[in-house]
């Protein structure tokens, strides 16, 4: 596989380095990517970003046939998820991001912002429909989104209203019993009020078969999401945008097999529900020639259900003898040591957050107009509950954030800048749970960046960046760890990155290439032991920090217009993680020594390309390839996912206002796992794997219509 993967990057960079017109100092310059990127405080256009940022548009979801984030991750380099769920809702940037939340509540190392709306840690709500572009940012985004920004930040923006009348209908059928219909409607309501309204619903029976129950539907997806767009030009210094966002997710989740396939055996497979209603609003308002106001507001309400079969079986099991109850009930009907248990935490999320940001216009430059600024408060209160069942264990944890930023773009000289920023966040907690475990943390941590960028000549533009990122430090609530792990520090990360974006062949060629070195200091590692005793099998979780850890690598992404009606995109990504000084002992006085290991979920080689190739006016093919090597799952065992390749394609017709497409995903029907665990939960007589896996969606065929009016 790293041969096939140097040999695409090989042919990227010998592609544009052929072609590279050495006429690029004529009086014109390049015609860089217009495409804007809405999570920087300024709106940008991507090339001119000195950040190492992929922008995954509507086309791009499209052609993947996406309908969750967790498709399309794969065509940013060195991004990875994880599932443990029926999503892959946990996100990897450069191998830094949490992998599953069970009891503890989770300080994310990727934010997830939808519409302006904090949903971080609820990826359950990225569904994909009626999305115009999918911002990725990889690196400390410490500046512009705090705490919850250590790895990086992802920015899904949806379609905007439109002034005049426009929509479209779409409906998707494949294997599976996968069936979606959506619609979306755009238009004015008046001169100055526009307003955008998509509605759409997915279901499909999933892609295991319950064995024991005669079921295909136990692991199913059941997604009906909502969303609204309403601007308004109040005069002509003021305008008004609110977004609403509903999600109505009610998908089940059976998805281990004691034999590492897609037969299962639970008697009571679990669910994995979502229920969010969410309101952002953004006020911008031209103050005067010198100065721009700007006031985000968030409101976020969620109900989440997550439960499962804990042993993955069937039957009923005597505690004293470990036999079967009623014989021929259970997995085995011989006489083996077994369990019975299911786990279930419905939690209830409630978020609300304030940004007001004051900003430089044209004449309100400082240092002889040499200088744009922008300076910010930024407020956020959490609440979030927790009633695990069947254990009766309850929790309460209240969380504040305050924090002052400020980011300043100096012009240095007509080719130069340097960009520097600085946030200040006071981040407290409270916590009491059931168990009578009271816990506060109040801490004051700070992060930002400083970026000189450098315009080499017209179609190349260099830059070198520092950056500091922070995740906050928090309580375990695990009742059987002791004292002195009962709380885990703050994390910080201090990140080197250099970059070059270049436009090649009279635009026609674009390239970004970073390479990037981060040091770790007090990593958060999340650690899980399982443990059996008489009563079964239980697993005790707790954050731990490792004293260093150190992650670097390059990516590369290129988008070749081969001819006009042939385009070719790559991104390659190459990651090197290592775990410094990180030892443990379990319950049993077994010491375990991961010093010099790779981190979890953090694959050393990633790609993903496509070609796109317009047969005829009405007739275009898609092919695309990615692939990923393997990785550990988790920090706390060895057990690691295999490297693996997937091809996926699209043949697509339109004409006029109709367009039809057949869809296929992962044509090989390769096998591959997105979430593993290394321990024994097979009760069987001869059995004892080390490692469980969840594996990924099989071959997926589908057909799609849509009919824009």
């Amino acid at each position: 596989m790293k041969n096939t993967l140097l040999l695409i990057s090989s042919l990227s960079l010998s592609a544009a380095s052929f072609a590279q017109n050495e006429d690029t100092l004529a009086d014109t310059p390049a015609k860089l990517d217009t495409v804007k990127v809405s999570a920087d405080f300024r709106q940008l256009d991507l090339m001119q970003i000195p950040s190492a940022i992929t922008v995954v548009d509507a086309q791009a979801i499209e052609n993947r046939n996406a309908d969750h984030l967790e498709s399309i991750l794969s065509l940013a380099p060195n991004v990875n998820f994880a599932a443990g769920s029926s999503r892959g809702r946990y996100f990897q940037i450069r191998g830094i991001g949490e992998r599953s939340q069970f009891i503890d509540s989770v300080n994310p190392s990727v934010g997830l912002i939808i519409d302006g709306i904090d949903m971080t840690g609820l990826g359950g709500a990225a569904t994909l429909f009626d999305i115009e572009q999918v911002e990725i940012l990889r690196g400390p985004q410490g500046t512009a989104f705090g705490a919850n920004a250590l790895a990086g930040a992802i920015n899904i923006k949806s379609k905007q209203p439109t002034k005049e009348t426009e929509g479209y209908l779409e409906a998707k059928a494949g294997n599976y019993n996968s069936q979606g219909l959506g619609g979306a409607i755009s238009g004015s309501l008046s001169d100055s009020v526009q307003a955008r309204f998509a509605i759409n619903q997915f279901k499909t029976d999933g892609y295991i078969n319950n064995i024991h129950l005669n079921k295909d539907d136990t692991n199913n997806i059941d997604e009906t999401i909502a969303r609204g767009q309403l601007n308004w030009q109040i005069d002509s210094n003021n305008d008004l945008n609110i977004s609403l966002l509903k999600t109505d997710i009610n998908n089940g989740y059976d998805a281990f097999s004691l034999d590492n396939n897609r037969n299962t055996y639970s008697n009571n497979p679990g669910q994995d529900t979502q229920d969010t209603t969410a309101l952002a609003a953004k006020w911008k308002s031209k103050l005067n020639k010198a100065s721009i106001l700007e006031i985000h507001t968030s409101s976020n309400r969620t109900k989440s259900d997550y439960s499962y079969d804990e042993d993955w079986s069937y039957g009923e099991y005597d505690s004293n003898t470990g036999n079967c109850v009623t014989p021929n009930t259970c997995l085995s009907n011989e006489s083996v040591w077994g369990y019975s248990s299911t786990d279930q935490y419905l939690r209830d999320y409630n978020r609300n957050a304030v940004d007001l940001r004051l900003s430089s216009a044209q004449e309100g430059r400082v240092f002889s107009g040499s200088t744009e600024w922008t300076v910010g408060i930024y407020t956020s209160s959490k609440k979030e509950t927790l009633n695990r069942n069947p254990k009766g264990y309850l929790t309460d944890l209240n969380t504040t954030a305050t924090a002052l930023y400020t980011e300043l773009n100096t012009n240095l000289s007509n080719t130069s800048k340097l960009i520097y920023g600085l946030r200040i966040e006071n981040s407290a907690l409270d916590f009491a749970d059931s168990n009578a475990l009271n816990e506060s943390k109040d801490e004051t941590l700070w992060g930002g960046k400083i970026t000189l960028e450098s315009l080499i000549d017209y179609n190349h533009l260099g830059y070198i960046s520092i950056s500091r990122g922070f995740k906050s430090g928090g309580v375990n609530t695990n009742t059987e760890i002791t004292n002195e792990e009962r709380t885990f520090d703050t994390e910080y990360n201090h990140s080197l990155e250099l970059g070059l974006k270049s436009s090649l062949l009279n635009d026609d060629l674009t390239s970004q290439l970073a390479i990037f070195y981060i040091q770790r200091n007090d990593q958060q590692v999340k650690n899980s032991i399982a443990i059996t005793d008489s009563e079964g099998t239980s697993f005790i979780e707790f954050y731990d920090n490792a004293t260093e850890g150190k992650n670097y690598g390059f990516e590369l992404e290129t988008a070749w217009s081969i001819t006009p009606h042939v385009k070719w995109n790559t991104s390659l990504g190459y990651l090197a993680t290592e775990l410094l000084e990180y030892s443990y002992t379990d319950q049993y006085g077994t010491y375990y020594n991961n010093d010099g290991r790779s981190q979890a979920h953090a694959p050393e080689w990633s790609i993903a390309t496509n070609l796109n190739i317009e047969l005829t006016p009405s007739i275009r093919l898609h092919i695309e390839v990615e692939g990923k090597d393997e990785f550990y799952f988790s920090d706390s065992h060895d057990e690691k996912s295999r490297a693996y390749a997937l091809a996926h394609a699209k043949l697509e017709y339109s004409k006029e206002h109709l367009s039809l497409s057949l869809n296929g995903h992962n044509l090989a029907n390769k096998d591959y796992a997105v979430r593993g665990f290394g321990f024994d939960n097979d009760s069987r007589p001869g059995n004892d794997p080390s490692q469980h896996i969840q594996l990924a969606a099989p071959r997926l065929i589908s057909l799609s219509a849509r009919y824009n009016f």
